[in-house]
């Protein structure tokens, strides 16, 4: 797959902690570009209107637009949506850093969550592998201290992080979803969302090259 997709979408499933990988057709990309598009196509496919938006049932979709991550200037974004516990409606933010260009360097389009873990983890994801790793001991702390305790685990101070932080945990409703400890997805409460899958990371590093 070329101009700037990889044709890897990565698919989750929190409950049964299994995960696979599914492979769209040129057609697909042609017409969803990536990003919010893409992000919506799921949505309206998969939601059913009156899922509650803390349940296991509601997707959390992560995705990089089709440009991140390329030479083009000023483009390193990626929209999360989900529904929103905010809104009760879809819910979708964007949010700029590195964490979306390191995604699609690892060899991933989207990264679509359902499901709900019984015990809190996070997702790591290094160069088109995949492991749902345990995440209790960082329940409960601050975004500083977990991002500094995954990079030391994992021996790599260049992955890049996406993360709650108390509030998420607390399935606040307004809650974010923060990487590299600046970069925000503020909107629609999506870091409630990843609370209530009990989700608190997904931890990304590729070294993979992003063809045009």
């Amino acid at each position: 797959m070329s101009y700037g997709y990889t044709g890897n979408i990565l698919r989750v499933d929190l409950t049964t902690k299994k995960h696979w990988t599914e492979h769209p057709p040129k057609t697909f990309y042609r017409t969803y570009w990536g990003g919010r598009a893409l992000s919506l196509y799921y949505m309206l496919k998969e939601m059913k209107a009156k899922t509650d938006p803390l349940s296991p049932d509601n997707l959390l979709i992560f995705a990089p637009s089709v440009i991140t991550g390329t030479p083009a200037p000023a483009i390193p974004r990626y929209t999360v949506c989900a529904k929103s516990p905010l809104t009760g409606a879809q819910g979708e933010s964007e949010a700029g850093g590195w964490w979306g260009p390191e995604l699609k360097k690892a060899g991933f389009d989207a990264i679509l969550i359902k499901g709900s873990s019984s015990t809190p983890v996070y997702i790591y994801i290094k160069n088109g592998q995949v492991e749902i790793k345990d995440a209790t001991h960082l329940w409960g702390k601050d975004t500083g201290e977990t991002q500094k305790i995954i990079r030391k685990e994992l021996a790599d101070n260049k992955i890049r992080i996406a993360q709650i932080g108390p509030a998420g945990e607390n399935l606040v409703r307004f809650a974010n979803i923060v990487n590299e400890l600046k970069h925000f997805n503020g909107r629609n409460g999506l870091g409630a969302v990843m609370g209530s899958k009990k989700l608190k990371a997904i931890a990304v590093r590729g070294t993979k090259p992003i063809n045009l």
